[in-house]
Order: structure tokens, then sequence, then C-alpha cells
């Protein structure tokens, strides 16, 4: 059942850039092991390797002491590797069973055997603890839901060693609970596991050792028992991170209120909500998962109907019926969706960044010279990394896309600035690259709004706390009494 691998010297290159640079070290079977680096590091390429999605340009790998070529995905899962993608790799319209065995049909003659197929679509499921029927289409699942189909697919074809790329990312805490006590299962039965994440506490409680790579090298290994969250973080972006937040600035007492809301209700999620962030603020948003943090900013800037609500912009009420109404008021809006509702991934980084503003810009016809250099000066300002400005925005890492995504947003000018877990699924360089843009935008005077489930983020990071309970607004904390205990207790209601 277990299976031992060893990348040799692997080295990558993409034409002229070297993505790898002879990568060294194995791994052992049945272990939980973390992989840890920044974005850009070289995680994804390494795994998307050794589970046939692209071929080294040098170095060899060895499976079970044997030297690997593999042509495609398939001839790695044949071995038992299997990889799943932080992007699910799921036919939406399929059902559960379709999805598991596309590709891998299984037949009675020249028919298509479907009774032996949802039986072993319902055997994968129960594996994985999933009570649900297997004819059930995956357009109707939810994301932990989608999360356990693709591990039942990889273990319908007897994988060996799984890689989860970001696993938890879109996670409720109870979903993620259930996840590790899978993996915990799995890694009982001899199962290798690979764990790529960005969360330092997951690392701590459910990887047997981390491995370590920047910049396209190995860097370390260790035992997790004998490494803490802050020497890996250290070890991530090669230097010490206890700078990780700046000191706070706190507005002037006379600073001008710039967003106000009184009275705001939101069919089925919030009730009514009201509060005020002033210039050279930030104002954070905190609370459990299904709070209704989300939605009360997607009400406010029109994406989701309200039921009641008045917002004043600069001291001026304001109706609002839509995100580009909310841009001319001054008001911009990040979702945490950032492929879904931040970027077209499909397109290039000056159409992302001048796709709000094309009313403005255009003149009657499209600046290009002036788009190029409003990019220039993006890439600049919020530095962003990329091997070519002609990329498509969907090839820049996850860190990269996020300030991408801020740049495109902010490209407008705005007074109040909403961003939606900015730094969600990003390393821990590009989350001190966009902590530090945080604080330029209030030191610039603007009202800052961070919405965030990471209880450090909220604290380090801003000036007050709002925290939402059951769609209703729990308790504003001012700075003096950030702690993560105060918000857990207000978030949980043990408050006394």
């Amino acid at each position: 059942m277990s299976l031992s691998v060893h990348f040799q010297h692997i080295v990558k290159e993409f034409g002229p850039v070297r993505v790898l640079h002879g990568v060294d070290f194995a791994l052992e079977p049945g272990r939980v092991v973390g992989l840890l680096g920044e974005n850009g590091a070289g995680k994804s390429t390494l795994m998307k390797i050794l589970a046939g999605y692209e071929r080294p340009t040098g170095g060899q790998l060895l499976i079970d002491g044997t030297a690997r070529h593999f042509a495609d995905a398939r001839q790695a899962e044949a071995l038992g590797i299997a990889l799943i993608h932080q992007e699910f790799n799921l036919a939406e319209h399929l059902t559960i069973t379709q999805n598991i065995f596309l590709g891998h049909e299984k037949s009675s003659g020249w028919l298509l055997d479907l009774k032996a197929m949802r039986a072993g679509a319902a055997a994968c499921l129960e594996q994985v603890g999933l009570d649900i029927s297997p004819d059930t289409k995956v357009a109707d699942l939810i994301v932990a839901e989608k999360q356990l189909v693709e591990i039942a697919k990889a273990l319908s074809r007897k994988a060996r060693l799984l890689i989860m790329d970001e696993p938890t990312a879109s996670l409720s805490s109870g979903e993620t609970r259930k996840l590790f006590a899978l993996m915990a299962r799995l890694k009982s039965e001899g199962v290798t596991i690979v764990y790529i994440s960005h969360k330092l506490d997951e690392m701590e409680a459910n990887t047997d050792e981390v491995v370590v790579m920047r910049d396209g090298r190995f860097v370390s290994r260790a035992l997790t028992a004998d490494i803490d969250r802050h020497q890996m973080a250290n070890l991530m972006v090669g230097r010490d991170v206890s700078d990780m937040f700046l000191p706070k600035r706190l507005p002037a007492a006379d600073a001008k209120v710039l967003l106000k809301v009184e009275g705001l209700s939101v069919p089925g999620w919030v009730r009514d909500l009201g509060f005020e962030v002033r210039a050279g603020e930030i104002l954070g948003f905190g609370g459990l998962v299904g709070a209704g943090r989300t939605e009360a900013f997607e009400a406010l800037l029109g994406l989701r109907p309200r039921s009641s609500g008045r917002i004043e912009i600069d001291g001026a009420p304001v109706d609002i019926r839509n995100p580009r109404q909310a841009m001319l008021h001054g008001l911009t809006y990040l979702s945490e969706d950032r492929k879904g509702k931040g970027l077209h991934v499909g397109l290039g980084l000056r159409e992302n960044l001048t796709v709000m503003t094309l009313e403005r810009d255009a003149k009657p016809w499209l600046d290009l010279k002036g788009g190029r250099a409003a990019l220039d000066k993006a890439i600049a300002d919020f530095g962003i990394r990329l091997r070519d400005v002609d990329c498509k925005a969907g090839e820049l890492s996850g860190g990269n896309q996020q300030k991408l995504a801020l740049a495109k947003y902010l490209h407008s000018d705005p007074r109040v600035v909403v961003l939606d877990e900015p730094t969600r699924g990003v390393d821990v360089g590009a989350k001190r690259d966009i902590y530090q843009l945080i604080h330029r935008l209030a030191a610039e005077g603007r009202a800052v709004i961070v919405i965030s489930s990471e209880l450090i983020e909220l604290i380090g990071l801003c000036h007050r706390v709002a925290i939402l309970r059951g769609g209703k607004l729990q308790a504003m904390l001012d700075h003096d009494h950030l702690t993560e205990e105060e918000l857990i207790s207000h978030a949980t209601d043990t408050h006394h």
C-alpha cells in the first residue's frame, strides 16, 4: 500500500525562467508531510511534476526506488499518486458517480455498468464519511462536500500518495476538523499525504514533519514537534517575521466620518446593523462563519437585496444599487472570491486593472498607452511579482493575484475601501506586503474596512473590531480590548 518518493535534483524551466533549482529530498511512506513556502516558492510546480501534470527539465523522480517519467496525470494515477487541486477538478453538471469514474468507466460487455459504478461510488463516499446519494449532481454540493468527492475520486483510483493544496481555504471550522480526522485515518491505512497550506496552526497540529521551500529550492526539513510556527514563518521568508504588523497610527480625534451605516437589514442574514468608520481608520469585522459579515457588505454594494438601511458617504446620504454606483460615490469592495468576483483570470493584467474605469478612461477611444502606464505603476506600487507583463491574471501566484485585485479596486481612487478576507490563501511574505498596503491606505486618509476570520490579523491590523454573531452586532471593541479571548468570547456569546 505504501509508496516512497525521492526528488533528485529536480529542475524546471519555463523558457528563460528557472522555477525549480535542483530540488532534492524524499517523501517517506505513511506520513503527513507539510509543504511550506511563499507563493512562487515552487511548491505547486514540484507537486505537479510528481502528479504528472508537468515534466521536469532536469533531474529525476524515483518512485519506490525506480526512476519514473510521467507523460501525463493518468500515468501517475496508475501508480497511486493523486493531486487535489485548490480549484476543484470536477464536472459540475455531472453526478458524483459520473465524476468519480470519469475516464475510468466500468463496462459490462458493450455497455456501461452503471450499477457497479454507483455501488463503487457509494463505497468511496462511505470511506470519506460523506452521507449523500451518489446520484447527486456536483453543482448541488457545498464546498466541503466537493472536497470530499475529490478525495473519494482519488481513493477510487487506489491512491497511495495524496497531495492536498490549500484544502481548508473555504471550509468552516467544523468541516476542517472532519477533514483532519479523515487525513489521520488515511495515514493509519498507510497513505502518504503531502499537505500544502499557509495556515501554520494547521501545519503544527496535523503534520508529522514539514518541508520548507524558498525561491525554487529546498531550504529545510524538520519534525513538526521540533519547530514552532514562528520558526516556520522565518524559514519561509528567509527573515524574522516578528515585525509582520506595523505600529498602529491612531486616526485624529476629529477625523471625518467617511462611511456611516444605520439600521441595515438583509433578509435572512443581518438585522439592524449600524457602524461608522473615519478617515485614517482601519475597522475590522470579525465573527464565526455565517455571522453575516460578507452579506452585510454585499448588500451595501447592491450585490444582494436589503430590506432597510441608511448609508452616508462623506456626510451625504446615498442610495447604492450596484457596485458601479458605489464606485462613483467613492466606495469599493474587494470580494473574498478573487477568482470568481475579483479578477477575470482569462484576461491580461492591463485589462483587469482598468476594467472598472473604462467609462472614465475611454475618451472616446481606449487609451492603451495610459493603461500600460497604469499597470507599470501598479506593479511597482503593489509589489506584483510576475514573469511576463503580458501574461494572463490566472498565471500569477495567489498572493500576486490578490495584489492585482487590490490594485484594480483602488484604481478608481476610492475614499472608503472594504477588503473581504484580503490575505486568504496567500503566503506570509504576501501577507506582510498587503498589511503594509492597508496601513498606507489609512495613512492617505482613506477609511479601510477589513473582514477577516483570522483573529491575529484583526488584532494586529485594526484600530477597532466589530463582532457579528447571527447577523447582529455583538460588540465594538476598541484597540485597548483587542485580544483573542475578547474576540472569541463575543463571537461565541460567552462573554461575561
